[in-house]
């Protein structure tokens, strides 16, 4: 079979104004909520699109760790592709591919740093080994093998074997500051409900349906 002729219904769901609510927020954190009590694989996975100074969009998965009406948070190597173009051009979208559940959401806006004392907070908070694999691995940079990324790993886990690790200069948070949160929800026919966020210049959010 060829894949133009993979198809099939969408028909789990429907999205009307009545369920819009004031902030894309409320609604992001209900459909969330929804996402994770389905237990869906990776709930909190989100792709994070930025562009590099020649205009090129570059896109990678990474995990929401953080929501509220202040924007979406998201951790990473501060060496890393994302951040090295978030630094030189901060724009950035991200999507949220709730697929088991017929639903997408965009979000457009700009990525703010966060401070030292938030991304020591997180940090800190993750597992040992998790810690110790932001050390061993400069993010985005080539190495020969995966065995020399495994023996890193290995000499700083005993390195710290009996002693918390320092505060990492090289590692930190972005928040994405939306502008425009799109929500949608598949439905038959190819006839999905999309509805779109704008925020104001007052701060409040207008909304407006879309064709599918």
């Amino acid at each position: 079979m060829s894949i133009s002729d993979l198809r099939r219904q969408y028909s789990k769901g429907k999205l009307s104004s009545s369920d819009l609510t004031d902030s894309p927020f409320a609604l992001f954190e209900q459909w969330l909520a929804e996402a994770i009590k389905a237990e869906i694989p990776d709930p909190t996975a989100m792709t994070v699109a930025t562009v590099d100074a020649d205009g090129q969009p570059s896109q990678r998965i990474v995990l929401l760790k953080e929501v509220s009406e202040s924007g979406f948070v998201f951790f990473t190597n501060l060496g890393s592709r994302k951040a090295k173009e978030l630094a030189d051009n901060p724009k950035v979208s991200c999507h949220f591919p709730w697929f088991f559940m017929e639903r997408q959401v965009r979000v457009c806006g700009v990525a703010e740093r966060l401070t030292l004392a938030e991304n020591a907070r997180y940090f800190f908070s993750r597992p040992k080994e998790s810690q110790l694999a932001a050390f061993a691995s400069k993010q985005s940079q080539p190495i020969s093998s995966r065995e020399l990324l495994t023996t890193q790993f290995s000499q700083m886990k005993a390195k710290f074997a009996n002693k918390s690790l320092p505060t990492p200069d090289f590692w930190g948070g972005f928040r994405i500051v939306p502008h425009q949160v799109e929500f949608w929800q598949g439905g038959e026919d190819r006839l999905h409900d999309r509805f779109e966020y704008n925020r104001q210049q007052d701060g409040s959010w207008a909304t407006q349906r879309l064709m599918p």
